[in-house]
């Protein structure tokens, strides 16, 4: 009664009605690679409510205090303020290493959605117009996301994060012109500064967190008002959207994500131990870690810096330190581009026009290629940063490894690009629906790029509306239906042996229509092969048979 009295008055004054059911009208396509975004922003809302629980108990300074907690080998020592309280959330906070840890594992899931999801955008085309917009928003959320990752893990003043923050001093410092005072204002002074902590404090809980609110606001906000893009399909068109309305099929949807986001990151958080700074101890300017990583999402960095030759040169006058090309060098050149991607794929392709419907990752190969490339490129890096811990559990010399990653970051992403060019030329011209289905003659067809069946996404108007479906029968035999723009369905009334057979009979009966592998749809009953097949064949020489002994009978019978 009372629920329904709020209602009715805000109603009355804000006219929530009309909006409410226009929001739980909106479709979502039914895509799983669209969960990716999902899960990103559960992940988000994860870290802000275990990073609000931290905040209650870190003391971001690096003043000296005396440890007195339940953890006995630290007990009685002078450490930070700052890794005090970390070790204090560990082992004196009721809950404290459950959200300690789960906020860990929270911001490696969050960083990893973001990169899947900007992975799926790119191979799809979803960000051409008129989504640039959303492209750049996503691209600066994974730049403030490695930015608060980093900060976040630094903070706790251990011999491990203090380690990074000397690497990162010295990054900073190599910026030629401007270096040393990015240094000064980001740390506060010379390294170690006691305006460090407090600075990346404010940074991590306050400043990049509101810019994520405001971006994910607005990101959510260009979704709505643009509506989600789909894969072409039956009845699916530049101006609709064909999926689950909001209410009751998505929202049961999402939510049952969010509680599976939210289960995954305190079962980790409960179960895997991350980042136990009491083993590494509190940062000390003599000493440093040995392995040291950091998280997997700036790891690359640290790769950079091991593999790249010290190459200093200078510019202007100006010196160029060795550490700036790797550490600073790649990241700004990879996030250049992908900034300008959405005007850079315009270019090459001349595609001007507003698009709601996405491409098939093998319609467009050269952009696979791109992104095979570029993640081969960042695993080779990935790799490079465990190269001390690979030594020691191979009993390999360290520069053995680094001088076979340094071949490697040079030649496996081209070698990987190039095959996955093959691959995605080789479904394009074929009717595989995916690589384990691909024949040695469609891979010879990527190599050549001989033309094959129109595939599924083209921009001819007939492959939005039509769509031939081809399946093999558990005989081993093809059939082939065809689908219409009012989802009129048509089977092929024959069976046949080979699947090119198949495809031919389907081409020449709808010229034009794409050509879509699957499993046999459960609502066609498969009839048996007319003239295919072991049964058929057998049949058929019983039938010969037995009209062989009526003839000769007959002809007995007919002698006098």
């Amino acid at each position: 009664m009372i629920t329904r009295w709020v209602y009715r008055t805000v109603d009355a004054r804000l006219g929530t009605t009309s909006v409410a059911r226009t929001a739980l009208a909106k479709v979502f396509p039914d895509q799983w690679t669209f969960m990716f975004g999902e899960i990103a922003l559960y992940s988000f809302l994860a870290l802000v409510l275990t990073g609000v629980y931290l905040t209650l108990f870190f003391d971001p300074t690096s003043a000296q205090t005396v440890y007195d907690g339940a953890y006995q080998p630290l007990s009685g020592s002078t450490v930070s303020g700052a890794y005090a309280s970390a070790v204090a959330l560990s082992y004196d906070v009721r809950a404290g290493l459950l959200i300690r840890q789960a906020h860990h594992w929270a911001a490696l899931l969050f960083v990893g959605a973001i990169v899947l999801h900007l992975l799926r955008i790119f191979v799809t085309g979803a960000f051409r117009k008129p989504r640039e917009i959303n492209w750049v928003i996503g691209v600066t959320m994974l730049t403030l996301a490695l930015l608060n990752g980093f900060t976040g893990y630094s903070m706790p003043d251990d011999l491990l994060s203090g380690t990074g923050l000397r690497i990162i001093y010295s990054v900073v410092l190599s910026v030629p012109v401007v270096g040393a005072w990015l240094a000064q204002l980001a740390f506060g002074g010379e390294f170690p500064s006691d305006a460090t902590l407090p600075r990346l404090f404010v940074t991590h809980v306050l400043i990049v967190p509101a810019v994520f609110a405001a971006l994910i606001s607005a990101h959510l906000a260009i979704i709505i008002r643009q509506k989600h893009t789909q894969f072409p399909g039956p009845g699916r068109r530049e101006r609709n959207v064909v999926g689950s309305r909001l209410w009751p099929a998505y929202t049961v949807r999402t939510l049952s994500l969010a509680a599976g986001v939210f289960a995954v990151v305190f079962a980790l958080g409960g179960l895997v131990q991350i980042n136990p700074v009491w083993i590494y101890g509190p940062f000390s300017p003599a000493k440093a870690t040995s392995p040291a990583q950091p998280d997997w999402y700036v790891a690359w960095g640290d790769g950079a810096l091991r593999l790249f030759p010290a190459v200093e040169f200078h510019v202007f006058g100006h010196l160029v330190p060795s550490p700036f090309l790797p550490a600073v060098g790649v990241g700004t050149v990879t996030f250049l581009v992908l900034y300008a991607w959405p005007w850079l794929d315009r270019w090459r392709t001349g595609d001007r026009a507003s698009r709601h419907l996405l491409q098939p990752p093998r319609q467009r190969p050269g952009r696979i290629a791109v992104a095979a490339w570029a993640v081969t490129f960042f695993a080779v890096l990935l790799v490079a940063a465990v190269d001390d811990i690979i030594a020691r559990l191979f009993a390999i010399p360290v520069t053995g490894i680094l001088r076979t990653l340094q071949v490697l970051v040079l030649t496996l992403p081209f070698v990987v690009a190039a095959v996955a060019y093959t691959v995605a030329r080789a479904l394009r011209g074929g009717t595989a629906r995916s690589v384990g289905e691909l024949t040695a003659e469609e891979l010879r067809g990527g190599l050549t790029a001989s033309p094959g069946p129109v595939e599924l996404g083209d921009d001819d108007p007939v492959a939005l509306d039509q769509l031939i479906t081809l399946w093999r029968n558990p005989d081993d035999t093809w059939r082939w239906r065809w689908t219409g723009p009012d989802d009129e369905k048509l089977a092929s009334n024959e069976a046949y042996l080979s699947r090119d057979e198949a495809v031919a009979a389907a081409s020449v009966a709808f010229v034009g229509v794409p050509i879509d592998q699957t499993e046999p749809p459960p609502d066609v009953v498969l009839p048996p092969p007319t003239g295919h097949g072991r049964a058929a064949r057998v049949a058929a020489g019983a039938a010969w048979v037995a009209m062989a002994i009526v003839a000769w009978r007959r002809s007995r019978k007919d002698r006098p």
